[in-house]
């Protein structure tokens, strides 16, 4: 019979609740993240939806002076999170990051009109797929995947010079090696930034902390979703 007096017992049996409550707070933390992450997808997609709909909106959006706001909106917006965050309350980060999801959804709207609604309806199924997988190997591999980040930033910062230049060159064979590396470097990035969300997690944080690196965590995400979507759409995509 045990002894329950015994301290290494008690030792043990501590230690046992103190890792199921940080393996629930864990859980808790990355439901929260996964929440925020796919509701604003969901709002990019039902202001992109919007835009494409409705004629007159569409026209002011990409047809007037407006289109240089659309189009420079989002980067502005998330330039602005990542100084920023340090120093705004849970709250505005959250704010943030809604706004940042609905300029998305302003700018994304024109795919609309360069693809079919089947096409992408169909490239977004599969890109949620791709990104459920991937997210999952990240959260459940034992394997330290901290290495890849060096070479997945250095990739992504090639790729968009290399986009640069080809709104020059207009090469389709430069244009389809962009779209491949684009797949596979946010299929990369989905699984390094589900890990390193993960290992961000701290029992300890209180409130703020903790929802602001779930704000945080899920604009990555939703920045590898959405990338992912795009580059995905260029091999998938049927053109109108």
């Amino acid at each position: 019979m045990v002894n329950q007096i015994d301290p290494r017992f008690a030792t043990a049996q501590t230690g046992g609740m103190a890792r199921a409550d940080i393996d629930v707070g864990l859980r808790k933390y990355m439901l929260g993240v996964y929440n925020y992450m796919a509701s604003g997808v969901l709002l990019t997609g039902m202001v992109a939806l919007l835009v494409a709909s409705v004629p007159a909106l569409q026209q002011f959006v990409f047809f007037t002076p407006f289109k240089w706001v659309a189009l420079f909106a989002p980067l502005a917006i998330v330039l602005f999170f990542s100084v920023r965050l340090h120093a705004m309350s849970a709250s505005t980060a959250q704010a943030v990051y809604w706004l940042y999801a609905g300029a998305m959804g302003l700018s994304l709207g024109s795919i609309f009109l360069v693809y079919t609604g089947a096409s992408i309806a169909k490239t977004f199924f599969v890109t949620a797929t791709a990104f459920g997988a991937l997210s999952l190997y990240g959260y459940t591999t034992k394997k330290d995947l901290s290495a890849w980040g060096t070479f997945l930033i250095m990739g992504v910062v090639g790729l968009l010079v290399a986009s640069l230049i080809n709104i020059f060159l207009k090469s389709s064979g430069l244009e389809f090696v962009i779209s491949a590396a684009g797949v596979l470097l946010f299929a990369g990035l989905t699984a390094y930034d589900t890990q390193k969300i993960k290992e961000m997690y701290y029992e300890g944080d209180g409130y703020e902390v903790t929802a602001k690196k779930s704000v945080s965590g899920a604009l990555a995400l939703y920045l590898d979703f959405i990338n992912l979507f795009l580059f995905l759409l260029r091999f998938l995509g049927n053109r109108e």
